[in-house]
């Protein structure tokens, strides 16, 4: 797996294989854009495919984990650094430019994040709003810094939930807390998101990184092989019934 420096973020790997994918745009609020989405899709690939990683972990620098995507870059594909896939079209300067840049790219990337059988932590420092929000709520656990805050909030901007956000807030709340989310444009503090299942658990903002490694420990040290069947198994149960699993 390469680490270092990419688009808009960078990649360390640490014993017992925990890998730790930092965003570092602090002054765009960690804001996405499609170069970045392209080169967190390879990181992801690699990760699958080295046996040296056992988890990855997400944070961002600054006061926010991810406020969604940097509108600027919809036209240039945005973001500095190396690269670690070629440019292509971000799309979004059409109506099919805006599908093929959600359907192929965005979206993508949490599909990415939930086919790694490998166990995946958000640590969410700050503001995740958006396709921030929907990029956590991939991942299997979720541990929020006090001071963080969440939302979907795209309707205020008379848009659809990003990226499949909608599926993955149903997944976490049911329809009559989903509804009303994403309805009411809700922006909600990190102690409302543990009230309605959307972290596991909220921590002191010092406390953040600490408390990650830790579980990220705990499961860098188990039986991985039975825990990349037991996560794909527990994925599948939820949208399937009994007589299926």
């Amino acid at each position: 797996m390469d680490t270092g420096k990419f688009t808009g973020f960078e990649v360390t790997l640490q014993k017992p294989g925990i890998a730790w994918i930092e965003f570092n745009e602090p002054e765009k609020l960690n804001g996405m854009n499609a170069r970045k989405k392209r080169d967190l899709i390879e990181t992801l690939i690699q990760a699958q495919m080295d046996d040296a990683v056992r988890v990855v972990c997400f944070i961002g620098q600054g006061r926010g984990f991810c406020a969604g995507d940097d509108l600027s870059a919809y036209t240039s594909g945005g973001g500095n650094g190396t690269g670690l896939v070629p440019d292509i079209h971000p799309g979004h300067d059409s109506p099919m430019g805006t599908y093929n840049g959600l359907k192929h790219i965005s979206q993508a990337l949490n599909q990415a994040i939930r086919k790694l059988d490998k166990i995946t932590i958000a640590a969410i420092n700050g503001v995740a709003i958006q396709t921030g929000l929907s990029l956590a709520l991939a991942c299997d656990f979720k541990i929020a810094a006090k001071q963080a805050k969440l939302g979907s909030a795209t309707l205020r901007f008379g848009l659809l939930p990003d990226e499949g956000g909608q599926f993955l807030l149903l997944q976490h709340m049911g329809l009559t807390k989903t509804l009303d989310f994403v309805m009411r444009k809700r922006i909600v503090s990190a102690d409302e998101a543990l009230s309605l299942g959307l972290v596991n658990e909220v921590v002191p903002d010092e406390a953040l990184r600490a408390s990650v490694e830790a579980l990220a420990m705990e499961m860098a040290q188990g039986p991985q092989v039975s825990m990349r069947l037991l996560k794909q198994s527990v994925y599948q149960a939820a949208n399937l019934s009994l007589i299926h699993i």
